[in-house]
Order: structure tokens, then sequence, then C-alpha cells
């Protein structure tokens, strides 16, 4: 068989590599337990029809269908495999409605296929960390506070530089774009998503084009998209463009407790910033954004927003807020920039020696007797020489070599060179030894 070609798109660690990521993934998962989401697994394929409901991801849906019909009749539906976690969990809580309690705070970590064109952190089949509050009918506004401080935590605790969380409120856009007359919102969202690309002076063109803007209008529109602040400086530099409407005084309220509460609790982290405009068209209250400090190019890392029509029955409306992580994007720039590494390649603390293959049966009873007592633990895999089993667990980053013994076993730190008498029952490795660890380099 010749040697196979890499796909693109795909990634697959090493296994110090994944390390790493298992690391990331347990931060996320404790973090978000700690505050009281629960856990859940979609199916990791939706009716084609759901996944193409917002239409401009129709090029990135990779279908999934049998290479061999048996009874030759078409499937009812066609499949395929979801891009993000929000489709199924719009899905997942219309379909088990009944049996949940709201509001429906959950967690959900699993992998998803975009078809889209490889490069620099974007992947055809990444893992991705979502997490949801999901309301009935109603959902208050302090969750909208809560999401971003919880990933702000979470994000903390990462082998990471620090991070930026940019949000934005949808009603400020939206009540200030009413009040100077402009009426196509959407377009002007549009417009302004692309401040940062090709400038101010580019901006005020595709408003006037695309939007239906005035010269004056894609002036006063700039001049909101200029402003942010972490406290209720913020909501003074809006009022003084002039521009008052009930619906902008509403989102500058939310925005100011949001920034002024992510100030108390994670100061430097969270900032107001009326220029976020990706995701508005489709948010209807907070829309955040996070970027790693001094890894701006890889862009967000994690973004969402409140919407108020996640999901809805006909007779009753889902809204929900969330955030997702693009965990695979982040691994990638951890590995990538050398932010971190693993203390060892395996989880094993502790290889036991094989003095002679007869004598292997006392090997594996010492390896079971510190299984048993939650010591990763394995069993040289060939008698060789006492030098080359120790070289063996180096190249694996396993701390502890063990020796059986007649009169009595010993085990060596290979990374000192200390060696002692150690008995099964009672030894154990230091606990900073006892799992791999990850440390920021």
């Amino acid at each position: 068989m010749a040697r196979p070609t890499p796909l693109s798109g795909f990634p697959e660690w090493l296994p110090a590599e994944r390390a790493v990521e298992t690391h990331v993934l347990d931060v996320l998962r404790r973090t978000f337990e700690l505050h009281g989401f629960a856990g859940i697994e979609t199916r990791a394929v939706e009716p084609v029809e759901e996944l193409l409901r917002k239409g401009e991801t129709s090029k990135e849906v990779y279908a999934v269908s049998r290479l061999h019909d048996e009874d030759g009749a078409s499937s009812e539906k066609r499949l395929g495999l979801h891009f993000d976690l929000t489709v199924p969990l719009a899905r997942y809580v219309l379909e088990h409605a009944g049996k949940l309690v709201f509001p429906f705070k959950r967690y959900q970590i699993q992998k998803v296929w975009r078809g889209e064109r490889p490069q620099e952190g974007r992947f055809r089949e990444f893992t991705q960390a979502d997490v949801d509050v999901v309301g009935s009918e109603t959902l208050p506004f302090h969750y909208e506070v809560e999401l971003p401080l919880v990933m702000a935590e979470a994000l903390s605790t990462l082998p990471i530089p620090p991070v930026r969380i940019a949000v934005n409120n949808r009603k400020i856009a939206e009540g200030f774009y009413t009040g100077i007359g402009l009426t196509d919102v959407e377009g002007a969202l549009r417009a302004i998503d692309k401040l940062a690309k090709i400038g101010p002076d580019a901006v005020a063109e595709l408003l006037e084009k695309d939007a239906g803007a005035t010269p004056e209008q894609a002036r006063q529109a700039l001049e909101l998209a200029a402003v942010n602040g972490i406290d209720a400086s913020v909501a003074e530099r809006v009022r003084a463009l002039g521009v008052s409407t009930p619906l902008l005084e509403e989102g500058l309220s939310e925005l100011v407790a949001l920034v002024e509460a992510a100030e108390e609790r994670v100061p430097g982290t969270v900032v107001a910033d009326l220029s976020i405009a990706r995701g508005l068209d489709y948010y209807t209250g907070s829309v955040y954004e996070t970027t790693l400090v001094g890894h701006e190019d890889l862009g967000s890392i994690c973004s969402g927003g409140r919407y108020d029509s996640l999901a809805s029955d006909g007779s009753r409306t889902y809204p929900g807020v969330g955030l997702s992580i693009g965990v695979s994007r982040l691994v990638a720039r951890i590995l990538g920039a050398g932010l971190a590494t693993a203390s060892r390649a395996v989880p094993t603390a502790v290889l036991v020696a094989v003095g002679s293959e007869e004598e292997r049966r006392r090997s594996e009873d010492v390896a079971a007797a510190l299984r048993a007592r939650g010591i990763p633990t394995d069993v040289a895999p060939t008698a060789a020489k006492f030098g080359k089993q120790i070289r063996h667990a180096d190249r694996l980053g396993i701390p502890f070599v063990w020796f059986p013994g007649a009169e009595g076993d010993e085990v060596k730190d290979i990374r000192s060179g200390d060696q002692a008498p150690a008995d099964p029952a009672s030894w154990a490795p230091p606990a900073e030894d006892l799992l791999p660890s990850v440390q920021r380099t």
C-alpha cells in the first residue's frame, strides 16, 4: 500500500498535541458545569432543508448518503452533516421541550463539518464547544451578562494569551439607524462589518450604494461605529451624536450593564465596540466576538449573541443566548505558535520494567496494584536491558520506572536519577506527576 496522502482540512493531532486539546476540552467542560450548564450530544446529521434554512451555507454542507441502497429505495429525507451546533440545538429543543426545564442551560462539545476552503485556523472537520441558555417565550437579560463572564473565566484558565471580548447590541444599531432615517438596517450592518478591512471611506461608499444612505447618514453611521469603552461613557458618547429613540436607549442601557458587570468581575477583558457588526443581522440583542491579544490575525476564536427566535413550534417561541468556541482553531494556534506543551505524550505515570519474560507476570501484578489505586501504569514491551527500558520511558515522557525485585521493589525518577525502595500497595507519585499537565511556554 502506498503512503497515504493527508486530506487538507481534517486535522489529526499527535499524542502530545492531543493531550493539549484534551486539556482545553476538560477546562471548558469543567467551567461550564461549575456554572450549572448540562452537557448534551446531538446526532451528527440533520435534514438538509433544515441545514440550508439560512441559505448562504449551501456550498458548505456535506451531504450524507449510502453508497448502495440494498432495497433500491431512496431516502425520504436528504441528510447532511451539521456545520455548527445551533441548528441541532434548535431541533433538540423543539423535539424534547416537554422534557426540558426552562431556562435550559446547555453546553455541547462535538465535531462539526464545513466544506469551506482550508486555511490556517479553518478546517473542514473541527471540534466546536457551545454554551447556551434557552428560555420558553421569555429569557431575562441577565443571561446576556452571564454568558460572556462564563466564557471569560473558561478562557482565562487556558494556556493562551489574554483575550479581548468585544460586545455590541443590535438594539443600538437598529435604534440609531431608525433615528437618522436609515431604513436598510441589514444593508448598513453588512457595510459596517467591512470597516476593518476596507476603511471608513470605502464603507461610506457602500452605505450609500448598498444601504441607500445619504452622505450625512453614512457619516453618522461611521461615528456610531467609532464608539468603544468599558463603562457608562459609551452611552454618553452615543447620546452626544444627537440621536435618541426608545430602542436605542434600551440597547445602551443593556450594553452599559454588561460592560460594567464585566469590568467588576474580569477587569480589562470585555469592551464595548460598536463597530462589531458581524451577526447583528440575525442576533436581536447582545453580540460577542473574542480575539487573542497579540494574535488578532487569527480572527474571532469565540463568538455569539442573543437570538429571540432560536426555535418556534408555531405556538411557542424559544429565545436563547449563547457563545461558540472553535476549539480546533484555538488548539491549532496554541500548537503552531508554541504557546503550550504537554508534560508527556501518554497518560502513563509509571513504567514497570521486566527483568525477563519469565518474570513478566510479576511486573503485571505490580502494574495491576498501582492501577487499582488510580495510578496510570504500563508494563515494558520487552525484557530488554534496563537502560533500554528507561530510554523507552523517557521517549514517552513517563517520569517513573519501577523495578520489581526478589528482595523488594524500587522506583526510579528518571528525570533526577533518584531511586528508592517502594511498595505498590502504598507508593504514589507526586500529585503533579499523576496525570499529564499542560504548561504555558
